[in-house]
């Protein structure tokens, strides 16, 4: 060893860790009594938790499959008939007033066909109707009207209605076509009804 460098210190005794638990000689006397530890019963709480939730389960499927048999019972279709097949609706009356042609000119009269196309997307022909009242009362208007080719073939047809219009009123309405005709269709009016709304 040098001289510069002290020698080192003896060991020292260690103090001997208190025990977690002590044991009763190791209790003082006067010490209050040590309270019994508590078995942990999770096991048990965890088994008695999964039985409980398939009980109710179980409980539950057996409802609901009662239930379903009752339904099933209760909706029973009837048997099915051998009659022949008759219409469903041929003895109904309707209680409407039926719509009456206004009175006046010849209904055609009174539309003309301002333009004629086809959509430049789809293809699909429409009309643009002018429609001008010429009666003495309120009229409202169906027009039919006709697509024709070339050859003067119809190719499809259109419908355009109006609501009311005042006596010496005019309105513009569309007709549409509902299918893909060839460019160059030409536009033709089939028929007009006039009612009095």
């Amino acid at each position: 060893m040098s001289d510069t460098f002290p020698p080192p210190p003896p060991e020292q005794p260690q103090p001997e860790p208190e025990p977690r638990y002590r044991s009763p000689e190791q209790v003082s006397p006067w010490a209050a009594p040590a309270v019994p530890q508590r078995k942990q019963r999770t096991g048990l709480i965890v088994t008695l938790a999964v039985a409980g939730g398939l009980v109710v389960a179980g409980g539950t499927v057996a409802l609901v499959v009662s239930t379903m048999s009752a339904v099933q019972d209760s909706i029973a279709l009837p048997p099915r008939s051998d009659a022949p097949y008759s219409a469903p609706y041929e003895d109904e009356t309707y209680d409407e007033e039926p719509v009456e042609p206004a009175p006046g000119p010849d209904p055609e009269g009174d539309v003309t066909v301002a333009t004629c196309g086809r959509d430049s997307l789809i293809g699909w022909p429409h009309a643009d109707l002018k429609i001008v009242n010429r009666t003495e009362g309120p009229a409202a208007y169906i027009v039919t009207v006709s697509f024709v080719d070339g050859d003067g073939e119809e190719v499809d047809d259109g419908i355009a209605t109006t609501e009311e219009i005042a006596p010496g009123d005019a309105v513009t309405v569309r007709a549409l076509g509902s299918g893909e005709v060839a460019a160059g269709t030409k536009c033709r009016t089939v028929e007009v009804e006039r009612y009095v709304p």
